[in-house]
């Protein structure tokens, strides 16, 4: 009855219980050798990665905000987390780690979830397929059996590293990979409901334990026994020097946690039709980070494939999730002596093949195609993800994806002259009213569409004051397509106002939306203008506009914009008539 009130838990019966405890098996299977080979590509013992994704995984499915979240060790952790490693330790690893999760606990409390949406697609993926390009590059050596390589940060020194060491190729190690690749190849294609990744390293394990027993490095060669018992609880020391150290990887460790566990959410609410609380998750994954160093974890969240892995098997709510944790940690218990022979020429194929699937070429191709500002941002988030740094790739990305943006929304800025067209019902504006023989010398009646900010203020400013005269005697403004307006273009808007009162000109506004009127408002602006003269229709804004006209200039005017033209031209004829008339008669006198 308590669970049925909880709305991740609402009609929760046994037939869901059941469901959950099979997708959290079939889920705990698949993340097993992911989580000891991303914690090998990191610089760390594979140990670390199954603490990880015990408890990472059942903090994050019990306390995040989506209902279907699988959390571990993710490959796009990858390339950080080994940069950590080189340069501060394994144990500066977990201090970074536990700051991260506090920062993304504050990020969670303070409502910043919603921020992490306005990333452009073309930055995530473009970073995601470098991250990918780093893991699958990073897996030639495992895959070549060549030992002993220094690791290096950067993409283009550990390719240095391979091509001046070819001489350590070991033709045992290339056959053990290239089992454990073609049975994961087959198994996706012939048998998807299997784990491949798990028959694949086990097919590996199994022929290089028959065949080529002592002559293939394995876990156990390389980092030591697996041990079958729980991780001790170990606080790492905390002093003011290493956190000020560890700040800015800590902070490159919440954002790129943020940024993956969000997108994760993301795909699974399409997958479902459901919708996750992105604040209660970036809590989730903070509490979770911060706990899991304490047992020796790695920096976690969420997985996309595995949270996907989770949906197609049927789960219904968080305790899959959970439950893929406590599988994890039986295997661990049970079979963690096993896991030692497995080879470590296996393992990377599981990490070539998640790279290439994490890559997203076709959309990656697809999108660079294109040939547009998107493809340059896309082109340059990834390239210096490979070649220079995660952070400088996403900081670059973003700064370029706005300067894109913003000339491209300054472009949209658009000022028509417009008039009644005659022949439209209800005498609707038109630009195609206006022609030379059509256009009144004393009201010009502007049309203005797009949003009036600091990227598009000048060019507005400038159309605006091609279509004015200083024949005119009043300016209309049509405001009802502008969206917003900034500092910026009020800026531009109160000196066009300022210099056409300046002449005797009136200003008219209408239709104006309620953001650029409030900021109209508070600048002062709209007392310019006179808040009389802003009118909610533009008919009402013409027939005071009339009022303002010089009645003298409408003698003999044959443009007849409007239809009060005709006769306002006869009317002052008539009278200029009379008036001459009248002063020929007094001069007869």
């Amino acid at each position: 009855m308590k669970l049925q009130r909880l709305g991740r838990f609402a009609g929760y019966n046994v037939g869901s219980l059941r469901r959950d405890l099979l997708s959290g098996l079939i889920v705990g299977i698949v993340a097993i050798p992911l989580g000891m080979a991303f914690a090998i590509a990191s610089g760390v013992s594979p140990q670390y990665g199954l603490y990880t994704t015990i408890a990472a995984g059942v903090l994050i499915s019990l306390l995040g905000g989506s209902r279907f979240q699988i959390g571990g060790p993710t490959g796009a952790f990858v390339p950080v987390l080994l940069m950590i490693v080189l340069h501060y330790g394994y144990e500066n690893l977990l201090l970074a780690g536990m700051m991260a999760g506090v920062m993304l606990l504050l990020m969670g409390l303070f409502k910043l979830g919603a921020l992490i949406r306005y990333i452009p697609r073309p930055v995530t993926l473009g970073f995601t397929a470098g991250i990918a390009v780093i893991i699958f590059s990073g897996q030639i050596p495992g895959f070549l059996g060549m030992e002993g390589l220094e690791k290096h940060e950067r993409f283009l020194p550990n390719m240095k590293e391979i091509a001046t060491n070819l001489s350590l190729i070991d033709g045992y190690s290339i056959a053990t990979a290239l089992v454990s690749l073609t049975v994961i190849l087959l198994v996706s294609r012939y048998a998807p409901k299997l784990p491949a990744l798990l028959v694949g390293l086990l097919s590996a394990t199994l022929i290089a334990s028959l065949l080529f027993d002592g002559s293939v490095a394995t876990i156990g060669s390389a980092y030591g026994a697996i041990p079958s018992e729980l991780p001790a609880f170990h606080m790492p020391e905390i002093t003011l020097e290493r956190i000020e150290q560890l700040l800015y990887p800590a902070f490159v460790i919440a954002m790129l946690g943020s940024i993956e566990s969000l997108l994760s959410a993301v795909v699974a609410d399409e997958m479902t039709g459901t919708r996750h609380d992105s604040n209660r998750e970036l809590i989730g994954q903070g509490i979770a980070n911060v706990v899991t160093p304490l047992f020796g974890g790695i920096p976690a969240t969420g997985a996309i494939a595995r949270t996907a892995t989770n949906i197609k098997s049927g789960a219904v709510s968080p305790v899959s999730g959970i439950v893929h944790g406590v599988v994890v940690l039986a295997v661990l218990l049970l079979f963690a002596p096993l896991a030692s022979r497995i080879p470590l020429a296996g393992m990377a194929p599981v990490l070539m093949v998640v790279a290439w699937k994490m890559s997203e070429y076709r959309s990656f191709a697809k999108l660079l195609r294109t040939k547009t500002g998107d493809s340059l941002v896309l082109a340059a988030t990834f390239l210096l993800t490979v070649f220079m740094d995660l952070t400088a790739a996403v900081t670059a990305g973003l700064v370029l994806a706005v300067v894109l943006f913003v000339k491209r929304m300054g472009g949209m800025i658009k000022v028509d002259k417009v008039l009644p067209d005659r022949v439209a019902r209800h005498g609707k504006v038109a630009p195609e009213a206006v022609t030379e023989q059509r256009d009144c010398p004393q009201i010009r009646i502007a049309t203005v569409e797009g949003a009036l900010f600091f990227g598009a203020a000048e060019s507005f400013g400038r159309a605006l004051h091609e279509t004015v005269r200083q024949s005119h005697r009043v300016l209309l403004i049509r405001m009802g397509k502008v969206p917003m307006i900034d500092l910026t273009g009020e800026a531009n808007l109160a000196a066009l106002v300022a210099e056409f009162r300046k002449v005797g000109g009136v200003v008219l506004v209408s239709g104006i939306q309620e953001q650029p009127r409030e900021v109209l408002e508070r600048t002062g602006l709209a007392d310019m203008i006179r808040r009389e003269r802003f009118f909610s229709h533009t008919g009402e804004a013409i027939g005071y506009a009339l009022t303002c006209l010089d009645k003298g200039r409408c003698v003999g005017c044959r443009q007849f914009a409007f239809r009060e033209c005709a006769e306002l031209s006869e009317e002052q004829a008539a009278r200029s008539a009379g008036s001459v008339g009248a002063q020929n008669a007094v001069r007869m006198i």
